[in-house]
């Protein structure tokens, strides 16, 4: 599963900003809260993000505890928590890791510090090797302030009185030395709370001003670029006007040029000399020559094909004249045939009946 959203938890603007600049920059979705309690709510009303980075000292719940809430609800306590803080103690950082901070990203963060913590965190994700939530024990231990000074969750210190019985209480034997240790703990760290409100109210105040006159800025750059540009361009529509007129004329002129040139070389060169027609007339009465001869030898082969087919139609004819006559004649001659046969035989019975009648 690839690092795609963060929750960053800072109560200075400047830097939630410095820190969403880095991680915008590796294409990472962030949602911010300015402080732990409003980290919290988030987490309660909107879906889980990929890791949480967690300012250390903020006013109200800081780092620590705010890290102890998320670790201790079941729905929040897998979620990798890196913690952002200027203190760079080793016993600091191993107690952080106890009570279930993934990281330390010492601030103010750098991109290459950013990009080798997010790289081991996509690693371990991807392995499955995140480390599992911390016990509820490890949650209720004391809280290392990274001075050294280890202090009750409560911050109290329980005094009592050696019972009747001379037995010993369990109050906490206070020695000068502790007392001294303590408070100077305690001052220390009201001081750099103190301090730590003063600089990121001093920040946030620069921030917005330096942010305001950047957009006033911008405007005014935005307002100026485009007056230039709308000079720019009515310059370059006027140049342009001129330059089209003077680039028109100067087509006009250099065409006018090329056909006055092609003018007087046509009028030099053009018409037709002596030579030329004496030459064209040459070529006609050879042409006519040519043409006489071809017309005359194509008459003489029309005329004697001519010939020929009359004798052949001639002949023809002729040749068909001569068979309808011998037909007709051999008609004629079997016609006469058969009447004289008919003739005969008619005879030739009249002879029998007669010769039966007279002998009979």
């Amino acid at each position: 599963m690839a690092i795609k959203n963060a929750l960053l938890v800072d109560d200075s603007k400047v830097a939630r900003f410095a820190l969403s600049k880095l991680l915008e920059s590796r294409e990472m979705e962030v949602n911010m809260a300015g402080s732990a309690e409003e980290a919290l709510d988030y987490l309660n009303n909107n879906d889980r993000p990929d890791v949480i980075f967690m300012d250390h000292l903020m006013p109200g719940m800081n780092g620590v505890e705010a890290t102890k809430a998320i670790k201790g609800n079941p729905d929040t306590a897998g979620i990798p928590i890196i913690m952002c803080t200027s203190k760079k103690s080793q016993t600091f950082m191993e107690e952080a890791r106890n009570f279930g901070v993934y990281n330390i990203l010492t601030k103010p963060p750098q991109d290459d510090g950013l990009a080798s913590v997010l790289d081991q965190l996509a690693n371990d994700v991807q392995g499955g090797t995140l480390p599992e939530a911390p016990s509820l024990s490890a949650l209720e231990g004391p809280i290392n302030d990274g001075d050294g000074v280890q202090l009750p969750n409560d911050s109290v210190l329980d005094i009592e009185a050696k019972s009747a019985s001379g037995s010993a209480g369990t109050a906490i034997p206070l020695t000068s030395e502790l007392i001294e240790q303590i408070a100077r703990s305690a001052v220390k760290t009201h001081i750099n709370n103190r301090l730590h409100e003063l600089l990121s109210s001093l920040f946030d105040e620069q921030f917005d001003h330096l942010k305001r006159a950047l957009d006033e800025a911008g405007k005014k750059h935005d307002a100026l670029l485009e007056q230039r540009l709308d000079a720019v361009e009515n310059l370059v529509e006027q140049r342009t006007l001129h330059l089209r007129d003077d680039v028109a004329a100067e087509v006009n002129l250099s065409l006018s040029r090329e056909l006055a040139d092609l003018k007087r070389d046509l009028s030099g060169k053009g018409g037709f000399t002596g030579e030329h027609l004496a030459e064209l007339k040459d070529h006609i009465t050879s042409v006519q020559t040519i043409d006489t001869e071809f017309w005359q030898t194509l008459q003489s082969e029309a005329i004697q094909q001519a010939h020929e087919i009359s004798r052949e139609t001639a002949e023809d004819i002729a040749q068909r004249t001569i068979d309808l006559y011998v037909s007709q004649q051999r008609a004629a001659t079997s016609r006469l045939y058969t009447v004289g046969l008919a003739v005969s035989l008619s005879v030739f019975t009249l002879g029998i009946a007669w010769l039966s009648g007279l002998f009979g």
